[in-house]
């Protein structure tokens, strides 16, 4: 009885549980079936709804685009006005700036070219002063006087014209005379000359510098050896005119106006020696006989200093002298204002004593005072 309750109650709750499950089961397809309806409906909506948004974002997009397309035309026609009128502005100022500096050009190109036009005459007139120069130095007695101007000139500037003498006479009884001589200081007071003469050889300075423009070595030396045996002949000149002590020195000094010319004689091997040896001629430069000529105006200033030397010596002999009787003379004034000084003591002493003595006396007015001490002053006249 029990195991049957048990199998009924076991085969109800079978039922049972089938039933549930059938219900179940029915409810979960109307379920599935409903859900699977909305979700179809959601779908045909959010499509709707997305054609919707499509169509009005696209028509957004159209207006955008339109008006994108309006905006860009105006700032187009704006930029394009801008641009028109700048170029306008550019083409003016470019215009006046050219014009400006196409006129300052073309002033300044005429500035130059009279310019030019004026160095071109001042360059015709320096030709022609050249050419007139030229002409000018190939006379030898044009050359000689340029030569003595310019050694004239050299010594105003190192001496004063007391220390030089121009056209000085070297031998007596003859009429040779040498362009300048500085006057230099002898034993007794006559002074000893020392003679100066200037040389210009041109010609044969000028046939060296042309040989060697040339580069001709054969012309160089046939021109060298030619300026050589020119400046013996003027050493050897000087030698036996113008040097004759004890009147002058026993040597004398050429002069070549010209910087080159003197190196290209100093580049002579054993020329200047020779000179100075057997004619006792010494070639100078205008810078050489400048410096020389500095030289001998130190001397002559020591000269100078030496010579007042012993007047300075007696000078001061007789500032001592008179300055010992101004010792002298100064010690009797100096005991004189000692007794003066005494004297005015005493008297200031004998002045204290009066005043003492007549302290006690009884004083009268001015009024009175007056006529007292006036009258016997009157009476003594």
């Amino acid at each position: 009885m029990t195991i049957a309750v048990i199998i009924l109650v076991s085969i109800n709750i079978l039922l049972v549980l089938f039933l549930v499950s059938r219900t179940l089961s029915q409810n979960l397809d109307r379920t599935e079936r409903v859900f699977r309806e909305e979700i179809s409906l959601s779908r045909r909506e959010m499509a709707q709804t997305l054609k919707g948004f499509g169509d009005s974002l696209q028509q957004g997009l159209e207006r955008v685009r339109d008006g994108v397309e309006r905006r860009l035309e105006s700032i187009q026609k704006d930029n394009n006005a801008r641009l028109e009128q700048m170029r306008e502005t550019v083409d003016e100022k470019l215009h006046s700036t050219l014009e400006k500096r196409l006129g300052e050009s073309f002033k300044l190109v005429d500035e130059q070219l009279s310019k030019v036009h004026k160095d071109l005459g001042e360059m015709r007139n320096l030709a022609s002063d050249v050419g007139d120069l030229k002409k000018v130095m190939t006379n030898v007695k044009t050359r000689g006087t340029w030569g003595e101007v310019q050694l004239e000139n050299l010594l105003e500037q190192a001496l004063t014209p007391q220390q030089y003498e121009k056209n000085a006479a070297v031998k007596r009884g003859s009429a040779e005379r040498v362009e300048f001589a500085v006057k230099m200081p002898g034993k007794d007071a006559s002074p000893v000359l020392l003679p100066i003469d200037a040389k210009f050889p041109v010609e044969d300075y000028q046939r060296l510098l042309e040989a060697q423009d040339e580069g001709d070595k054969a012309a160089v030396e046939e021109a060298g050896r030619a300026l050589e045996a020119r400046v013996k002949s003027e050493g050897r000149y000087i030698r036996d005119k113008y040097i004759n002590p004890p009147v002058t020195t026993d040597f004398a000094l050429l002069f070549l106006p010209a910087e080159g010319l003197y190196a290209e004689v100093l580049r002579r091997p054993g020329l200047f020696e020779m000179m100075q040896r057997d004619f006792r001629v010494t070639i100078a430069g205008p810078t050489t006989i400048l410096a020389m000529l500095n030289s001998l105006q130190m001397g002559f200033r020591t000269l100078a200093v030496e010579k007042r030397a012993s007047e300075v010596w007696k000078v001061l002999g007789a500032v001592k002298t008179e300055f010992a009787r101004f010792g002298g003379i100064l010690d009797k004034t100096q005991k004189k204002l000692q007794e003066a000084s005494r004297t005015i003591d005493e008297a200031a002493s004998k002045s204290r004593n009066i005043e003492r003595r007549l302290g006690k006396v009884q004083e009268l007015p001015s009024q009175e005072t007056v006529p007292l001490i006036d009258e016997p002053q009157e009476s003594e006249s």
